[in-house]
């Protein structure tokens, strides 16, 4: 169980699962094999999480052509681009952090995380690797890219501390998000939660609630908020290339009465800050096909 800390085995053993979490546990190595590095090199995106100066924790797109993202030996990682102008992130990573990293494969529903530490250099990033793991398949929903015009700028963001009426309806409608949190050491990690649309609940404009769903039995995202409440949250709008991201703090529930069908619990959203950028990136993609396993 070494991969793991108190707040994951907390969580696995509530939920009885530590003992495939030891199992399970054993995929993850702290260098890059040559499948990681092929994968990676395959995509135009990839989800970032990390703390700014505030210890507000924030997940943000980076996106590129293919390759922007590439391994340059066993355990460092290029990414040859940076977080748009007022992208959250921007700033956090303009000097060494602790980051997770999610690379998200619609078209395959395929992911790889990666966590370490990043470096700026140049216009990109140099990631130093520490943990290196594939994800099951499970509540991607399928996707396949329509266009990338790398000549479309982000638009200035607006700001808030609550959600507006369109946000909402934003939020109701998403069949995908990513999430950012970190142990009390402050490690980052950044994970991906799907599932049909109104899986993402907005109970008012300033708290969100969703639906754990079983996965592979590691809770690093659950064991995070055990022992650290600081959270953020991506919604991507995948037909403009917008984002909206939010910070705040999270909170385990487990009264059976919150959940879901299929849930192993629920989560608690409570928002203190709100980012929109609606037209963040190049990259646009179709419509979504549901994952064939979502509750």
């Amino acid at each position: 169980m070494g991969h793991f800390h108190p707040g994951e085995r907390i969580v696995q053993q509530r939920m009885g699962q530590d003992h495939i979490a030891e199992r399970v546990g054993r995929m993850i190595r702290a260098d890059i094999p040559e499948v990681a590095a092929s994968f990676l090199a395959e995509q135009p995106m990839v989800v970032i999480a990390a703390a700014d100066d505030a210890g507000r924790m924030w997940a943000g797109e980076l996106v590129g052509p293919p390759g922007f993202v590439h391994a340059l030996d066993r355990e460092t990682i290029a990414v040859d681009a940076r977080p748009v102008p007022g992208d959250p992130l921007r700033d956090a990573l303009a000097h060494r952090a602790r980051i997770g990293m999610i690379a998200l494969q619609p078209q395959r529903r395929r992911r790889m995380r990666i966590n370490g530490t990043a470096t700026p250099l140049g216009g990109g990033l140099r990631i130093a690797t520490d943990q290196v793991y594939s994800n099951c398949p499970k509540y991607i929903s399928r996707r396949q890219i329509e266009s990338y015009r790398p000549d479309i700028g982000p638009s200035a963001p607006d700001r808030g501390t609550e959600l507006d009426a369109r946000q909402q309806e934003a939020i109701a409608a998403a069949d995908t998000f990513f999430l950012a949190t970190a142990d009390l050491d402050g490690n980052a990690d950044a994970s991906h939660r799907g599932g049909n649309p109104g899986f993402l609940q907005v109970l008012s404009p300033t708290r969100l609630r969703w639906p754990d769903y079983r996965g592979n039995s590691m809770f690093m995202t659950l064991g995070n908020i055990e022992v650290n409440p600081r959270c953020g949250i991506l919604v991507p709008d995948w037909v403009t290339g917008g984002s909206l991201q939010l910070a705040g703090t999270a909170q385990l529930v487990w009264d059976q009465a919150t959940f879901a069908t299929g849930a192993q619990c629920s989560i608690d959203f409570t928002i203190t800050d709100v980012v929109e950028i609606r037209t963040a990136g190049p990259l646009r993609w179709g419509s979504a096909e549901l994952s064939p396993v979502n509750p």
